[in-house]
């Protein structure tokens, strides 16, 4: 059996493992499966040649296409030996390929998993196929998210002559994340470039642990794609007769256009699994960042509700703070009940501003951290010690809290309450959903190993998610992890909105904010702009551009700021409304590349099927003049009317010419549709 799905090709014969494969490539077994008892069956250090992933034979193949599945392949193997048993599910979503496993203990024996991969896929042909291919990752940390790296394949796998040693190699180059920031060190999302220009992406859907691996063999390359494993993540799990384990999900995305062109495919597939409505794209004013951070009070908040409506706020979220007595100082261990500090109010309390943000005209938001308790917290003696996670029989502490369990139900009421009291009592509309502390590889309870605990855990979190937007449809629900630390699928799927970053300093946001969309969408990128009095009316643009390249997220002491700047903000909350319907519709692209972190210039483009934007930083403080190729005819969407700046743009051949003058500017540029090649 041949079958072809989304440029992959995969084959199931009898005499060997069902393979996948990159077109025409070379076949790679599909599932890899590493237990306590036997790993490989021939020495490596890569996830490949596992011994009981190549005595997998195909017991059943559905490649038929049905009206409930019209893109689905579902395949069915068994190792005769263990007596696993491995349903396969390969379906296409947007234009990518998503892929998971089911294993089921068969055998009379229990089979301790240590590893499996989510997808194998095999490139090229030979040993020499790795040397043909550029490696794309990202590197990520808390205010420096998103850092984007293209280096030759071969710089990782070097070449070693391998039909003298007649055997494959044993190297490895990986990427692997540690703890529950799924995206702290790296992101889950990256690409192999070949030479002749096409490309292959994949995404990794875990929020507990996750692992890329790729090796070179004599008949070609090989990427394995892993959730959690034994060796990285303290991961295993023992699946008895009739026991069952659901592999992490992963996406891949094949593309002839390149990078951007597998990037769009990813991007469709993220759309698709989306579990969420995504046409309520409000514009939200948060109170934190540059701001109040953390110390709300009826004083503080009302100039800043007042400002936030005049500006065209939509939503109004009261950040972090608004549960803790001031006088305590800080509030970082006492954090768990979810119960406003009646002194940080006067009184008319929590519910009196709440009600005074909509008689602004604006929704209301809280700020949460739902999976931690401060160790001075009166919920850390309540609740018993297994709804905490726990390492060695003693509650895992991290940065003076504990971390709650989501498969216990004492934790997951815990929040239930405290979700539905604040809604019933206070009419929130909007939860920032914070997460500050990695505990760290899991837990053990009601776990064969701690990292089987930390993804039963996210999974039971998932699911949790799902339930209090069943209750609460209204609710719009944001993925903030530290800024951007746990900003995977797995959770973006579920939720309206991700923060970018944490990042307080709007001169090092646009290389965050210009790559984001390589692994979030447009529309759930969530970048602050924050202007301040002391700002310029050029830097009041350059954070608002930031802000207008993804969903615009404003802070700041909007009421503090010069008529001038006040009139830039209105102008972008105008502009902001008139594009963000077509944000779900489009693309994202690079005319100068993903950039680097020190790049002076900046450029982000989004492709739609209405129009397509620009967004240009200059971050140099001389004048310079510089070229965007690929793109002809533009106007300036923002800031419009007279240039503040002394930025000039000109068409310069296959490319805009753009000179600007000195100190920092940005553009929201328009290209216009009605110029041919204009690279829209």
């Amino acid at each position: 059996m041949i079958s072809r799905i989304g440029g992959f090709t995969i084959s199931a014969g009898t005499d060997g493992p069902v393979t996948l494969a990159v077109g025409d490539g070379h076949p790679a077994p599909l599932v890899e499966i590493f237990t306590a008892a036997e790993q490989r069956a021939r020495t490596s250090q890569a996830y490949v040649r596992s011994a009981p992933g190549a005595r997998l034979r195909i017991e059943q193949a559905d490649a038929t296409p049905t009206d409930a599945a019209p893109d689905t392949i579902t395949l069915v193997q068994r190792d005769a030996l263990t007596g696993l048993e491995v349903t396969s599910v390969l379906a296409l979503s947007g234009t990518a390929v998503r892929v998971q496993h089911t294993l089921r203990g068969t055998g009379s024996a229990p089979v301790v998993i240590t590893a499996v991969t989510s997808a194998t896929v095999g490139f090229g042909e030979g040993p020499h196929a790795g040397e043909q291919y550029d490696l794309l990752t990202a590197r990520s940390e808390w205010l420096a998210e998103n850092r984007w790296h293209r280096r030759a394949l071969a710089d990782e796998l070097p070449p070693l002559s391998l039909p003298i040693h007649a055997q494959d190699g044993r190297g490895h180059a990986t990427l692997t994340s540690h703890g529950a920031w799924s995206t702290g060190e790296h992101l889950p999302v990256g690409a192999l470039v070949h030479r002749d220009g096409s490309a292959v992406a994949w995404q990794i859907e875990s929020g507990a642990g996750w692992h890329v691996d790729l090796s070179q063999g004599l008949e070609g390359l090989t990427l394995s794609l892993l959730g959690p494993t034994d060796l990285e993540h303290q991961f295993a799990r023992v699946l008895a007769q009739g026991d069952e384990f659901l592999t992490v999900p992963v996406a891949l995305a094949a593309s002839g256009e390149g990078l951007e062109g597998a990037i769009a495919a990813l991007t469709s597939h993220r759309r698709a699994i989306r579990r969420v409505d995504g046409p309520d794209l409000p514009i939200i004013y948060n109170d934190f960042m540059n701001t109040l951070m953390g110390q709300p009070s009826s004083e503080a908040l009302r100039p800043l509700i007042r400002a936030a409506a005049e500006a065209g706020a939509e939503v109004f979220c009261i950040d972090a703070g608004w549960f803790a007595d001031p006088e305590i100082g800080d509030w970082w261990d006492t954090v768990g009940e979810w119960r406003e500090a009646p002194s940080r109010f006067d009184e008319a309390g929590l519910r009196g501003i709440i009600e005074e943000i909509h008689a602004a005209g604006m929704r209301s938001g809280l700020w949460l951290e739902p999976e931690v308790v401060g160790v001075e917290s009166p919920v850390a003696k309540t609740l018993p010690d297994d709804a905490f996670f726990q390492r060695f029989g003693v509650r895992v502490r991290e940065h003076d809290r504990y971390h709650l369990d989501f498969r216990h139900p004492a934790a997951r009421a815990h929040l239930d309450d405290t979700v539905d009291r604040i809604v019933r009592e206070y009419g929130v509309s909007f939860l920032k959903l914070d997460y500050n502390i990695n505990p760290g590889a899991g837990t053990e309870w009601q776990a064969t190993a701690a990292g089987d605990g930390l993804l039963g855990h996210i999974r039971a979190f998932g699911d949790w998610l799902d339930d209090v937007q069943r209750r609460h449809p209204e609710l719009l629900i944001e993925n903030c992890s530290s800024g951007a630390m746990r900003a995977d699928y797995a959770l973006l799927s579920r939720t309206h909105l991700q923060s970018t970053t944490d990042q307080q300093d709007f001169r090092l946001y646009p290389p965050i904010a210009a790559s984001a969309p390589a692994s979030i969408l447009p529309e759930q990128a969530g970048n602050w702009a924050y202007p301040a009095s002391g700002m310029t009316d050029a830097e009041t643009v350059f954070t608002l551009v930031t802000g207008l390249s993804g969903r615009l997220y404003l802070s700041g002491f909007l009421g503090e700021l010069r008529p001038a700047q006040q009139a830039l903000v209105a102008e972008a909350v105008g502009l902001h409304k008139t594009v963000r319907g077509g944000l779900a519709a489009t693309d994202p692209f690079w005319p100068l590349g993903l950039p680097a972190w020190n790049d002076d210039v900046v450029c982000l483009g989004l492709r739609g099927t209405e129009q397509s934007l620009l967004f240009v930083w200059d971050r140099s403080e001389e004048p310079s003049s510089f070229t965007i190729p690929g793109v002809r005819g533009v106007e300036t969407l923002f800031p419009a009317g007279a240039s503040i700046d002394g930025w000039v743009i000109d068409d310069a051949g296959d490319g805009i010419r753009i000179a600007t003058g000195p100190g920092l500017g940005a553009r929201v540029l328009r290209i216009r549709p009605d110029i041919e090649g204009s690279g829209a």
